[in-house]
């Protein structure tokens, strides 16, 4: 007698989880390691050149970790109350922060010394940015100032006074010294020019400004604020050029990856998205347990830091083929290519091993495989199991067999898988078939059942009913879209009729102007 072949279980497309090569590429990060802080997190930057440690602004002190070892390097607390976005200077050599007392602080992260301390501003200074040249600093403020220091001189240069509100968002640029941008509660994004000392552009973003970002060719700057995204045009006087609502909480910082070529937003909702600087679309999105406040990106995207609301900071570092690996792969193909060239290996026949409806199919018994594929587990992490199950029965005309004489739990459970279900694309053929083979079945009995089962029964019209009027609707939209582009093909058609005749008439015309002159000669 011939062995029992295991039914083949049909597997289905899903169409949400399509691996891109950057899904692929960010599914890359490791496994995510947690560190505690005292406080929300407020600023994470990376140390520009190597090696890359990061600081964490958190509570009255700066932390450098270093991202590999999750320890930290130094601890930066010369602060008498919070300190607020703890940045390093492109060369990496300098860190800046700002404070609850309105000072700007510059340190030496080798030696924690405070090596320059500004005061000018009345309210606490929550952004510092390096401009590109590394000779001053530009700060942003609760006075709603934004100001320019000297480092060398250490003393003030200028302040400016534009903004109505909070100034809590800052950035440079990149590609010119002289050429800063802020933005305020007042939801206006400011760019100033410190040459001439006055504004050179303002946009409006619409809600208060959380944060800024340069891209790094300098002639596009992207400000968040609320759930908005939103990307500007600074060489064609501010023109919107996209709007990214991909959050549903307020965004709340922005950051630069895969060396400018991707952006990345964290958010309330506890995400970051990821986003094609080309494409502006969402390549990627990250989960976190708990509000992003805070981010970081290493070069080359070998580390993401990201810092949340509770005082957890989140490490991973992007995985790397290792040389043990590299070896171990070698040493498997040299096996293989061994084992061809000489050994001939004889397969041993192994009698597969069942699964429970696997045996029941083979028994038969109908009813108990219908049972054991609707159980919880299967029911909702392998659904497509049971839709199998039930589409074998029904070419083996078993299915009215394995539904006949069931208590009313057991219908209970097939009903709520089919009003789980039926909607999906997947399975609506299938499902359909099973539920009207179940209503033929238990048609004589409905009014026997109890209030429960009624009420499912009646659930599972009214799914069915929703599923046939949006089938009509989208008909209706296709006829609509038809009519659309019929109209605009006649329309066409009429313009070039219109062209032709006219184009005729004035040859005709031409014609008829020398015959007439030739009459005259």
């Amino acid at each position: 007698m011939s062995n029992f072949k295991p039914l083949f279980t049909k597997k289905y497309d899903r169409t949400s989880n399509v691996d891109t090569p950057d899904s692929l590429y960010w599914k890359r990060l490791g496994v995510p390691t947690l560190v505690k802080e005292f406080g929300a997190i407020d600023y994470i930057d990376f140390r520009p050149n190597e090696p890359h440690f990061f600081a964490v602004t958190c509570s009255v002190r700066v932390q450098i970790y270093n991202p590999f070892t999750k320890l930290v390097v130094r601890n930066l607390s010369r602060f008498q109350e919070n300190a607020y976005g703890g940045t390093f200077r492109q060369d990496g050599r300098l860190l800046a922060a700002g404070d609850q007392e309105g000072h700007v602080k510059l340190f030496d992260p080798s030696s924690k010394n405070v090596l320059r301390l500004f005061k000018a501003h009345t309210a606490p200074v929550h952004r510092v940015n390096f401009t590109s040249d590394l000779l001053n600093i530009i700060s942003c403020s609760d006075d709603k100032t934004v100001r320019q220091w000297d480092i060398g001189a250490e003393k003030l240069i200028h302040t400016f006074t534009e903004h109505e509100d909070y100034v809590r968002a800052g950035a440079v640029n990149p590609m010119s010294p002289d050429i800063f941008i802020s933005g305020g509660y007042d939801g206006k994004v400011k760019m100033y020019d410190a040459r001439s000392k006055y504004i050179s552009l303002e946009v409006d973003h619409g809600s208060p400004v959380e944060s800024l970002l340069f891209i790094p060719t300098g002639s596009i700057f992207i400000s968040a604020g609320s759930t908005e995204v939103r990307v500007w045009d600074a060489l064609s006087g501010g023109r919107l050029l996209s709007v990214l609502s991909q959050h549903h909480k307020t965004v709340t910082c922005l950051r630069l990856g895969s060396n400018g070529k991707r952006v990345l937003s964290g958010g309330l909702d506890k995400h970051v998205k990821i986003y094609d600087v080309g494409t502006y679309e969402t390549v990627h999105t990250i989960d976190f347990p708990n509000a992003v406040l805070s981010l970081g990106v290493a070069p080359n995207d070998q580390s993401i830091v990201t810092g949340m609301v509770d005082g957890m900071v989140s490490i991973q570092n992007m995985d790397t083929p290792t040389s043990e690996n590299i070896h171990s792969t070698v040493r498997s193909h040299k096996q293989k290519m061994n084992s061809k060239k000489g050994d001939h290996e004889i397969a041993q026949y192994t009698r597969p091993v069942l699964l429970s409806y696997d045996n029941f199919l083979r028994k038969y018994e109908y009813g108990n495989c219908l049972d054991a594929v609707l159980k919880k587990s299967i029911v909702n992490k392998t659904p497509e199991v049971t839709v199998s199950i039930m589409q074998e029965l029904i070419h083996r005309k078993g299915l009215e067999r394995a539904l006949a004489g069931r208590t009313h739990s057991s219908l209970y459970k097939i009903l709520r898988f089919l009003c789980r279900y039926i909607g999906e694309h997947r399975f609506s053929r299938v499902l359909i078939d099973v539920s009207n083979i179940l209503l033929d079945a238990y048609a004589e009995s409905y009014h026997g059942f109890t209030d429960d089962l009624c009420k499912q029964f009646n659930h599972l019209a009214n799914i069915v009913q929703a599923e046939v009027d949006l089938t009509y609707e989208m008909l209706e939209f296709q006829g609509a879209l038809e009519m659309l582009v019929l109209a605009s093909s006649v329309e066409k058609s009429s313009e070039n009729i219109h062209f032709v005749t006219d184009s005729k008439l004035s040859i005709l015309q031409s014609v008829k102007a020398k015959e007439a002159s030739i009459l005259n000669v």
